[in-house]
């Protein structure tokens, strides 16, 4: 049987390499490349590939969000992220998002294959180097409480664009709200996670991997 699978990233040379390794198999098929994780959400749900390959850092929707997303709509198909982060909170949120594997991208490529096979068949994949630091802090309880966790969906969304530099009235358009709305969102989230400038909401984005702004 052909693993079917989407691979998602913004940045073209990254997506034309594990298109490489991905084709290079005889037991898989690259059925597209998407840079936007909002048309790999729609891809997925039209084309309904086995395995996605989902870049953390996308723009707009990171790949946390998204994979969320698929997970809801499409649980059949097995979400692999890719990611630069190597700690346990960023690992446990992609895993809690409903994805099933989880790769440095550091790693070899032959992890990337790895991790579609693993998943395809039902289990889940962490690369090596992470996966002993990430089983020790969750049975010993040490894992860092994710402050992200204060936050709803949809205000981590806003929150990421507005990091990004989108203005509230584009961040309305895209997201089908009004700019009242955004700016009552931005409010809400600054209460909440107790920040009472823009500055320092923007770099909490940024340190908690909502963009890299990269």
């Amino acid at each position: 049987m052909t693993i079917k699978v989407l691979i998602v990233d913004d940045h073209g040379v990254v997506a034309e390499g594990l298109r490489f390794v991905v084709e290079a198999q005889d037991d898989m098929k690259v059925i597209d490349c998407v840079q936007d994780s909002q048309e790999a959400v729609r891809r997925t749900l039209a084309a309904r590939p086995d395995v996605v390959l989902m870049d953390h850092a996308m723009p707009v929707l990171n790949g946390t969000e998204a994979a969320h997303m698929i997970h809801e709509h499409c649980p059949e198909t097995r979400v692999i992220m890719l990611s630069m982060y190597s700690d346990a909170v960023h690992v446990l949120r992609a895993l809690q998002a409903g994805a099933t594997g989880y790769v440095v991208k550091r790693s070899a490529a032959k992890e990337v294959v790895d991790a579609i096979r693993a998943v395809h068949r039902g289990g889940r994949y962490l690369s090596k180097q992470l996966a002993d630091t990430v089983i020790d802090q969750v049975v010993n309880k040490t894992a860092a409480v994710d402050p992200l966790d204060r936050l709803s969906a949809r205000e981590r969304q806003v929150l990421q664009m507005l990091a990004e530099g989108h203005a509230a009235s584009d961040i309305a358009t895209a997201l089908s709200l009004s700019p009242k709305t955004v700016e009552t969102y931005r409010a809400r989230m600054m209460e909440k996670l107790d920040i009472h400038d823009f500055a320092t909401l923007v770099k909490f984005a940024i340190q908690n991997g909502l963009t890299s702004l990269e």
